[in-house]
């Protein structure tokens, strides 16, 4: 059998401590007879003190016996260790050739320490495999969601280009709406993007927050009256420390959610100091969030598939994404629960007073 690398090198070491043991049996031994010679010598026969050949013979085979012993056992110990240090060696070049999928064998579990690198690797490298399997979904998502503007956009400017079209101000109104689309779009993978990353600036300063969220009521109003749905204000926060236009921000999304997903009915918008904290709800009369939904209502692109939503009523599915990533940025988290009446209540919560910088995040928080 042969021998390589750190078996070879376990196996040398084991032979040099049975060898090192052997020959400190015998030298201790001899320190033994000459203390004994010395000091008690009427008890000692002098002539026998060179070994015997019988006495020799057993001295070598013990050795050797010990020495054998010790290369057995380094190597059955090596392959032990060897087993997920190969394993997680072998794995790493299958990563790294492109197989996510590769997992290490951990091997015998009694070794702590090799079993804790093995599962370590596993875990990270299945970490990579969904962040590689995310950012494939969002190149994705991404490409879908800018494809139809842009090939609207193209028609109608070549329709203009060619003749085929009549400019007029509805036309140039229709692509305009287009062009504020892709300009949201961009603006809510911006944010998200910067979120995720943790260097989403935030403007943060003492603001009114129930007149912040009067005028944008007064501004989405047509509209949410269009869709037969009512607004009721329960503003009770008063001026706090935020940053406005994120607020307004993450306040439109969940307008606008209400606007395209719920049912026509009554509105309700409230607003909180409780202890230190701050919260912003906005609550529909439904028809909900499906239970199999309700995990990855705040994940990017993720849309619900109730029967109830019309493809062109579906958005981007970052709205909602954004709505999170600003309540994260100011230290603080988003929340969806059904209500007894059979709606949804979205919420936002952070500290009153924003501390200067978020640690988790590495978000400067300005004055």
């Amino acid at each position: 059998m042969k021998l390589e690398g750190l078996s070879r090198h376990i196996a040398r070491s084991m032979m040099a401590i049975a060898l090192s043991v052997s020959l400190l049996v015998l030298l201790t031994s001899y320190a033994f007879f000459f203390l004994w010679l010395t000091y008690w010598p009427e008890n000692f026969d002098v002539q026998n003190m060179v070994p015997t050949v019988p006495e020799w013979i057993w001295m070598i085979c013990t050795t050797l016996v010990g020495v054998a012993l010790a290369v057995v056992v380094g190597v059955k110990l090596s392959k032990r260790i060897l087993v997920p240090l190969n394993s997680v060696a072998d794995t790493i070049r299958r990563v790294a050739q492109g197989d996510l999928a590769a997992r290490a064998d951990a091997g015998d579990r009694s070794l702590g320490e090799a079993a804790s690198l093995a599962d370590d690797f596993n875990l990270l490298a299945e970490k990579l495999q969904r962040m590689t399997q995310e950012q494939t979904f969002w190149n994705a998502a991404i490409a879908h969601e800018l494809r139809t503007p842009i090939t609207i956009l193209r028609g109608r400017l070549q329709g203009l280009a060619e003749g085929v079209f009549e400019p007029n101000s509805a036309l140039f109104q229709t692509l305009l709406n287009h062009v504020d689309g892709l300009t949201r779009l961009i603006e809510d993978l911006r944010v998200v993007g910067l979120a995720e990353s943790g260097h989403l600036d935030l403007q943060v300063l003492e603001s009114d927050l129930d007149a912040e969220v009067q005028d944008l009521v007064d501004f989405c109003d047509a509209a949410l009256r269009s869709a037969g749905q009512r607004v009721v204000l329960d503003l009770q926060a008063g001026p706090v420390r935020c940053d406005p236009m994120r607020i307004r921000q993450a306040l439109l999304a969940l307008i606008e959610n209400v606007r395209r997903h719920a049912v026509a009915g009554t509105v309700l918008i409230r607003s909180r100091r409780e202890g230190g904290n701050v919260s912003l709800s906005v609550e529909d009369d439904g028809p909900g969030i499906p239970q199999e939904f309700a995990s990855q209502v705040f994940t990017a692109f993720r849309r619900s598939s109730s029967p109830h939503l019309q493809e062109d009523h579906k958005g981007s599915g970052l709205g909602l994404a954004v709505v999170a990533a600003i309540a994260h940025a100011h230290g603080g988290q988003a929340t969806c629960r059904s209500t007894e009446r059979g709606g949804s209540l979205f919420e936002l919560r952070w500290p009153g007073a924003s501390p200067r910088k978020s640690p988790d995040l590495g978000i400067s928080l300005l004055d």
